[in-house]
């Protein structure tokens, strides 16, 4: 099966700042019920049309440009066969992102448009993005980049049904951490993956080595049985919310209680200048790999799975979903 990621133009300085852009989402390749792999088969037929409210036209198909930032306007607009989302373009922060359940042999939404998260949302603590707009677009990927005084971001995406699609990117020449919140979708819920809790402390192959099972926080809803997803953070910390403490039995051969202090609707996330926030979707987000490699510059893709990852699946009807579900 064909493995499917988001590709990072690498080692790219961009501005004056030069964000460090290669992380990476990995695909992976075993079939459960819960979730099915991504395969160039999730992406058929996928790509974006990208809109600016300050009257630049709209782009779309092979695009390479720098767009200028008076043509630019508030809101920059994205949609594709499979995904729509759209960017506050001074901050780059995105809302209403969406799987619009077309149709498709890796569909995860039974075929009904969801909402995924209704927002993603950078602090830049009063630094704006103002300049050109850099937008590349090839195929079903989507690049798109901007900068301001101290400031830079990048949003990769691509228009598939599942697997790595979405990434944000930020540095600051203050070197300081920016702090992002990430709101679900109505319906969607985040919950405590009871197979990965079941496995813990397991060691289990990866590629040409192995990796030990850690609990796991993934996202779905009550009413697709394939949709399912995680936040996937390089060079970032998830921030506790003690106000949604959640405890859960530990596995008989491990004992004792896990307190997770994860809201059901809300995680807040502490991302180092260089880093990003990535989103998995389907069957990827529920395998077994190591965290992230710790870079924020020249970093290359060295987290290729290729099928060579165990895929664990989650329970449906979701069990362990957390609470309450905003701190």
């Amino acid at each position: 099966m064909n493995e499917r990621r988001l590709e990072i133009i690498s080692p790219a300085r961009w501005g004056t700042r030069g964000l460090a852009l290669a992380g990476l989402l990995v695909a992976g390749a075993l079939a459960l019920p819960h979730a099915r792999a991504a395969s160039s088969n999730g992406c058929e037929g996928g790509g974006f049309t990208v809109s600016f409210s300050g009257g630049a036209p709209a782009a779309s198909g092979a695009f390479n440009a720098n767009v200028p930032a008076g043509s630019v306007g508030p809101t920059i607009t994205i949609r594709g066969r499979y995904v729509e989302f759209d960017i506050n373009a001074a901050t780059f922060g995105v809302t209403n992102w969406t799987l619009t359940g077309a149709p498709n042999a890796l569909d995860i939404t039974g075929g009904a448009r969801t909402s995924v998260f209704a927002s993603k949302l950078p602090d830049h603590r009063n630094l704006v993005l103002n300049g050109n707009v850099a937008l590349q677009l090839d195929a079903e990927d989507m690049v798109i980049t901007r900068t301001g005084a101290g400031l830079a971001m990048k949003v990769q995406a691509k228009d598939c049904a599942q697997g790595g699609i979405f990434q944000m990117e930020v540095e600051r020449d203050d070197n300081t951490e920016t702090q992002f919140t990430h709101t679900l979708g109505a319906g969607a819920v985040y919950f405590d993956n009871q197979n990965f809790r079941d496995r813990e402390g397991d060691v289990l192959p990866y590629k040409n080595i192995t990796t030990t099972v850690t609990n796991r926080v993934n996202f779905g809803n009550p009413l697709s049985s394939q949709f399912v997803g995680r936040d996937s953070p390089q060079v970032a910390r998830r921030i506790n919310h003690p106000t949604c403490s959640n405890v859960f039995p530990n596995r008989p051969t491990i004992g004792g209680n896990d307190t997770v202090q994860h809201c059901g609707g809300v995680s807040v996330w502490m991302v180092t200048s260089g880093g990003r926030m990535g989103q998995v979707m389907g069957e990827d987000s529920t395998e077994v790999a190591p965290p992230a490699t710790n870079c924020t510059q020249n970093c290359q893709a060295q987290n290729r799975v290729r099928g060579r990852a165990v895929v664990l699946g989650f329970p449906f009807p979701l069990r362990n979903v957390l609470v309450p579900r905003t701190p």
